[in-house]
Parts: structure tokens; sequence; C-alpha cells
């Protein structure tokens, strides 16, 4: 665990969970996941979120899957939790995060109720204060802070950043220009390459990589051609792998999950489409797009290592 109060910055792995034939977690398989995005430069493990299936895990599973994130990452990049639901599950889950040494969390929207910015505000701070780990606020469904619930937020120095899952660019230009580099922030929207180049000139220097998982060489590509202002390669893997897929992505709901199991399997790695309730599979036709996509990407825009579909 780092005592250092900053966030990650650069692309974001997030590890799905991989279930064996009898629904449980695949152990080896989350290790590879964690190795894969480890090897390829990812700046960043977040462990148990929306991608990891956080809805539909126990509080053993939950536990588990920080131990191994942590002890695989081994201090080689930071490693942050999911933590939300309830407050009291919430706290408990922070708690776990710091036992077994992660660097920090994303607070994700409270159970199903909608609340006042003051009640917001009440759910942040209760979880806040429960630990001395960085905590990253998610803007995201029935939790979206607004500028003053924010300030007050700031000033604990445990908050160290603000995920957007919104898209709400006018609420984010106020909040970045009036916070501004206090915090860090970071593009968490849905397939969030699509809406990078319209939120590094608002400050976020950050994102949220479904397609890291199996494809983040591509990711990393997209990325540095964004910073450098290449345009036209910028351009390219928007039409070759990035719309394509984001169009699938659209098809069914559960798809931001699901999808990110499918590609996996595609390219090699050790992991089953294999999903929780009420996450459903790709479908057969999704399935054979996705494979094609990936198979002239990978063609066009070829890995560092062998990658067998």
């Amino acid at each position: 665990m780092s005592n250092q109060r900053q966030a990650p910055s650069g692309i974001l792995g997030f590890p799905i969970v991989p279930f064996n034939e009898n629904g449980n977690i695949e152990e080896k398989g989350l290790i590879r996941n964690i190795e894969f995005l480890l090897d390829n430069g990812l700046e960043a493990i977040f462990i148990a979120c929306g991608s990891g299936e956080f809805h539909a895990l126990s509080r053993k599973e939950y536990e588990r899957l920080v131990e191994l994130a942590v002890s695989v990452t081994d201090g080689r990049v930071p490693v942050y939790t999911g933590v939300g639901g309830n407050v009291s599950e919430a706290i408990e889950k922070a708690q776990i995060s710091e036992k077994h040494g992660a660097d920090g969390y994303l607070i994700l929207p409270p159970y199903l109720i909608e609340g006042e910015q003051e009640g917001l505000y009440e759910y942040y701070k209760a979880i806040i204060q429960s630990t001395e780990l960085n905590a990253i606020l998610y803007q995201r469904a029935n939790a979206v802070l607004q500028l003053d619930a924010l300030q007050k937020l700031v000033e604990f120095p445990q908050v160290v950043a603000v995920k957007d899952g919104v898209g709400n660019n006018d609420l984010n230009i106020e909040l970045t220009q009036t916070i501004g580099n206090r915090i860090a922030w970071l593009n968490g929207m849905p397939m969030a390459e699509v809406t990078m180049p319209v939120y590094i000139p608002l400050g976020f220097n950050s994102y949220s990589s479904a397609i890291s998982n199996y494809i983040p060489h591509i990711s990393r590509q997209f990325y540095e051609a964004l910073l450098k202002g290449d345009k036209q390669s910028v351009n390219n893997i928007y039409e070759d792998v990035i719309l394509p897929i984001n169009r699938i992505r659209k098809k069914r709901k559960g798809y931001a999950v699901s999808l990110i199991k499918a590609g996996m399997e595609i390219v090699g790695l050790p992991v089953s489409r294999a999903v929780r309730p009420p996450i459903v599979e790709v479908e057969h036709e999704h399935y054979n797009e996705l494979k094609a996509i990936l198979k002239k990407a990978l063609e066009k825009y070829p890995p560092n290592k062998k990658v067998s579909l």
C-alpha cells in the first residue's frame, strides 16, 4: 500500500472475474489477466469494480480478489478496489481493502436510492473517513455530485480523483475549472476511448479501458496518438477498432462486461464467457462480429507478442 496522495494516470486496467463451469471464481485465469495487463504497461489495477461484476460478489469472494490483486501486482502499480452499495457494506469493503494493502478504492453509487446532494455528501464522507486509503469518487447513475458537494469532499485528503461516467460536460467544465488540479480527473465513460478526445482539453489525463483486457497495445497506440495530436492515427483506430466494437457493445445491456470476456476468449486468454445474472453472455452472432473485427485489427496493428485467435 502506498501513502501517496496521488491518483493513477494513463490507462487504467479493470480486470474481469473469470468463472469456471461451476460458477466459481477461476483464480488462475484472474492471475493471468492481471499479469497480462501489467506486462502491457497499464498504470493501475482496479479490482472488483463494475467490469469485475462487483454487484454479484460475496464478501468472501471480494476479499479473495483483493488479496490476489495486491499479491500479483506486488507494488508494481497501484491497486484500487470497488466499494459501494449500502453505506455499511461500502465501509466494510473499504476496510477489507485497507487490511490487504490496496492503495485506494473507487466509490460506486449507493444502492438504488437517489439522494439529495446533502445525502450523497454524507454517504461519501462516511466511507472516506473509514480508512486512510485514497478515494476516487465515481460520477455515475444515481450518484452525481454537483459543485458545492464536491468542493466539501475534496477537503478530505483521502480524495484524490473524480471519475466521470455520466458525460455531462457542462457539469464537467464547471467542476474542472473551479476545482482544477487539486484532484485528478478520470474518464470512466463506457468505452472511454470513444470520448477521450473531448475529455483531454478539460484536464482528464486518464481513462478506464475495457478493450485493454484483450487488445491493450491498441488502446496504448490510440492514447499516445491522441496525446501527440496524430489525428490520422486516431481516426484510423477509431474506424478500424474502437467504433466497430462500440457498436456491438451497445446492442445489448450488460455487454460492457460480457463483451470483454468474449474478446479475451477470442485472443486466447484463459477466460470463459460465463457471467453472473443479471448480465447475459454475448450472443453467437455478436461474438462472430467481434472476432472478425479483432482478426483485422490484429493484422493491421500487431502486438509485440503473438496473439492467437
